[in-house]
Order: structure tokens, then sequence, then C-alpha cells
């Protein structure tokens, strides 16, 4: 009996680590973290070595069955992402099954660049986009020259339908308001038969959204979701001009949840502003008092 449990365990033990999972290859909004210009206390940290830089938000869809890894976004950090992605897979080799692309704002495609002749050089990635984010892409340089030179091969995205990507994992986009200077914005689904995992970094206010949040987040197991600003006035510039949730409206809208649901919130896409970016600050205390999770680079969640 005893040999028969130590089977049973090694058994469960092997599968387990084969389930797909998500691993978080950046958690900080378009410009980084530190920012471009930013001589703030805050960005001074990472700026002199006190806090460690923090990458783009962007996923990673890994199965160590298949060995298969898509990226969700190609982020300005690409290079790094793509290291990252490597060393924790165990796998080095550059290979991606394919690229999915939420929109076309600065943080979330132009990593592509990385694909092309000055770098990669690769032949026929996956890059899974939106009727109007492919058109971008096909119509507007240096984008056209990968489309041209074969270094991405573009599939088309439909709204709210389902892309099997194995006999384990599917993903769905769903359209999301958000500003559409060039394209349509989406969220992801993704699904595996164990759990279902919601991703939306970018999004305009709840409010606007003909979903109701506090579904979106019932019907799923994890919910990564937009937090670039902690609160009103975080910025020296009118708000309304990036009109992200605050988180501070996000747990206000979420509070009736119980605390079971309010832990399957994971805030993501930061703002170099955000007080969540440091665990010591008020906000962060508050936001993990209330039941909410703060997401982290490298952080894996499984499937």
């Amino acid at each position: 009996m005893r040999l028969l449990f130590c089977f049973l365990l090694f058994f469960s033990t092997l599968a387990h680590g084969q389930s797909p999972y998500i691993l978080v290859l950046g958690v900080t909004q378009d410009g980084g973290y530190p920012q471009a210009g930013c001589n703030t206390p805050n960005c001074l940290d990472a700026w002199e070595g006190r806090r460690p830089p923090l990458y783009v938000t962007s996923l990673a869809i890994v199965d160590p069955q298949s060995q298969q890894r898509w990226l969700i976004d190609a982020t300005p950090d690409f290079k790094y992402q793509l290291q990252l992605l490597k060393t924790h897979t165990k796998n080095t080799s550059n290979d991606l099954t394919g690229i999915f692309l939420t929109h076309a704002h600065m943080g979330h495609y132009t990593g592509l660049m990385h694909l092309g002749r000055e770098a990669l050089g690769v032949k026929n990635v996956k890059v899974y986009a939106m009727p109007l984010m492919q058109r971008f892409l096909e119509n507007n340089g240096p984008w056209s020259q990968l489309v041209s030179l074969k270094n991405i091969d573009l599939h088309p995205m439909t709204d709210s339908t389902w892309i099997v990507l194995n006999e384990r994992i599917k993903i769905q986009p769903f359209t999301v308001p958000h500003r559409a200077e060039y394209s349509e914005t989406v969220g992801f689904r993704i699904r595996t038969n164990n759990k279902t995992f919601v991703y939306i970094p970018d999004i305009d206010k709840w409010n606007l959204w003909k979903k109701d949040l506090n579904d979106v987040v019932r019907a799923a197991d994890y919910a990564f979701i937009d937090a670039t600003f902690f609160a009103d006035g975080e910025i020296p510039r009118p708000m309304s001009e990036v009109p992200h949730p605050f988180v501070s409206e996000t747990m206000k809208l979420l509070e009736k949840l119980p605390p079971s649901e309010r832990q399957k919130v994971y805030f993501t896409h930061f703002n170099h502003t955000n007080p969540l970016l440091r665990p010591e600050t008020k906000e962060f205390i508050q936001t993990a008092k209330e039941g909410y999770q703060v997401a982290k680079q490298g952080q894996v969640i499984e499937l």
C-alpha cells in the first residue's frame, strides 16, 4: 500500500509539473519602470540601483508537455522578456509558437521590431491581431517590412471567437473600450480544462464597458486587470486624457464581492507613479488588506 501511495504521489507531482501555466514577463505601463525623463524619488530608486527595473506588461503562456510558448504582447522590453522566458523554461531556443497583440499603443506591439532583419531575423512567427491592428501592421512601416519579409505571419482574430492553441489550451479575444487612435483594443480569456484566466491590461473606465466587472471576476479563476494609476491626481496633467480606471475605483466597484472572489484579482500595468510598485506604501498595504493581489514580474500562475 505504501509503495502504491508513493507511486501515485510521484505520478501526481509529475502531472502537476506538466500543466500549462502563465509566466508574468512584466507588470508596468508602456513606458516601463523607471520611465524616460523621470527624476522623481520613485524613479531615482531604480536609476540608482536601490530597486530593480521592471519590464512592460506582458505574459507568456507555456505548455510544458508540448514545449510550446506564446506571448501576449511584444513590448519594448522584448529582448529581456524573451531571455526571462528562455531561462524559466530551460529552453534556450528563440522559438515562439505565436504572439497575441492587444492593441497598437507603444508598450504592446513595438517589440515586434526584434523579429526583423536588424535583430533575430526570424521567419513566419505567427502574430495574432484584430482587423484594425492587422491593417495597421500591414500598411505602416517599419512593421509592414516584417510582413513583406515574412518575419511575421499575421493571423486574424475575431471578437469573442475562441482560438484553439492545442488540446489543452484555448484563447478568446474580447474588445474593450480604450483609446483607438490606431486599432481596437482587446483583453484575453485563456482557458484550460481546469482554469479560466482573464487578462485586461488596458481599458478605459469600467462604466464604459458593457460588461460588469463583478461578473467577469466571478466567472474566472484569475483576473489580471488594468491598474495604471492608483488614484486621481497621480500625474501632472488632466487624467481624463488617460482615462484608465483607478485602482481605488476598481476596489470600490468590487467591494461587495466576498474575499474568495476578491483574491482572484491581480493588479498589473502600473505607471511609474503608482504606489503599488512599492510594497511599503500605505496604498499597497491597503490593497492587500482588502484581499487583492499585486502582480509580480516572474510570477507563475498554473492553469
